[in-house]
């Protein structure tokens, strides 16, 4: 029996690829979008609309949609716990208001910013592809998420206020393809930051920041399977092949009311077509773009550095000439100290 038909078990609102198709042939609108798809996304919005591939969990639409904190504050709670390593409670999310470092919003396909009971902020960013310089421009939006903490508390209290009230932020971000630097760390999928002394003071620093390449944890998923709660979340999330899902939902089934709320998402073919996978198609095109401006940009940059370091040489070397060559004329010279010259000859020569 193939993966389809054991999630269409456990799933029976699962369509057929027959149904989802007459859906499509008998509107006109989605007709027309459909066929101005190329073909790969085609039969990519028909597996997952027929259970024989999962959806992206991490894409915007979905992500919100299954950890709406006012529908199911659970759900954002236990993975936040996960990733930070102690029990917190979603209070409730927060408007995204803050403004990104240029046009980054272009790679990033999740954004959610929640307060949690004791007040800590955490963020929660998904990039479809990694930024150059992941460090630094997380640093700066750290920074921001920090400053809009103090500014709401400092308003809210006034003459009252004290920095103590300021609550811990944590900048977590999942890449879906990470930067070379982190395939040096090949077994690593969960890297945490925080600011400590090299002396053993400590002081209550705020900014906290986790990295979770979800490229590095699907090559360790492939060969140790499920390990940990952890996994078993970074699964649900990062992991779209059937099998997996399959093997996930007999471990943990108490992820099945999840994947049960995915498909149910999947039943309304006129809103995935229009309003959710249109949209992540649009956002993957962005990204692309972005990719290669930002790929290109690099090349660039590294070539100038070489045409750059090429001209200093060239320079030097011109310098040199001219010296080796004032010293060549000096010889000629009458009551010339060879001597003294052949020897800056040799120190040049060096």
């Amino acid at each position: 029996m193939n993966s389809q038909n054991n999630l269409s078990k456990l799933f029976p609102m699962i369509k057929t690829r027959e149904q989802v198709l007459e859906e499509i042939n008998s509107n006109d609108t989605l007709r027309t979008i459909f066929n101005n798809w190329p073909e790969h996304h085609q039969n990519e919005f028909l597996a997952i609309c027929t259970g024989s591939k999962g959806v992206k969990v991490l894409y915007d639409s979905y992500f919100k949609e299954i950890f709406n904190p006012e529908y199911a504050p659970e759900r954002l709670s236990s993975l936040i716990s996960i990733l930070i390593g102690k029990k917190v409670t979603v209070k409730y999310q927060l408007t995204n208001d803050n403004t990104r470092i240029g046009d980054e919003s272009s790679l990033v396909i999740t954004d959610i910013v929640v307060e949690l009971e004791d007040g800590t902020l955490a963020n929660i960013e998904v990039q479809k592809i990694g930024y150059a310089f992941t460090g630094e421009r997380a640093s700066c939006y750290s920074a921001d998420l920090l400053l809009r903490q103090y500014k709401r508390i400092r308003d809210e209290k006034k003459k009252n206020f004290s920095y103590k009230d300021i609550s811990p932020v944590y900048t977590i971000v999942f890449l879906e393809k990470s930067p070379s630097s982190f395939k040096e760390f090949k077994d690593d999928y969960v890297h945490k930051f925080t600011t400590i002394s090299d002396t053993g003071l400590k002081l209550n620093m705020l900014q906290n920041f986790i990295f979770i390449p979800v490229d590095i944890f699907l090559e360790k998923l492939h060969n140790n399977g499920v390990q940990s709660e952890l996994d078993a979340w970074l699964t649900f999330l990062g992991c779209d092949e059937s099998e997996y899902i399959m093997s996930l939902l007999e471990t943990h089934p108490d992820f099945k009311p999840l994947y049960h709320d995915l498909f149910n998402i999947c039943q309304n073919t006129e809103r995935m077509m229009t309003m959710f996978f249109s949209e992540e198609l649009k956002i993957l095109d962005d990204n692309t773009v972005k990719y290669m401006v930002d790929q290109l940009e690099e090349s660039n940059k590294e070539k100038d550095a070489i045409i750059n370091e090429l001209d200093a040489t060239i320079a030097e070397l011109n310098t040199e000439k001219a010296a080796f060559m004032q010293l060549i004329n000096q010889l000629d010279e009458p009551n010339a100290d060879k001597e003294a010259i052949l020897s800056k000859l040799r120190e040049l020569k060096k």
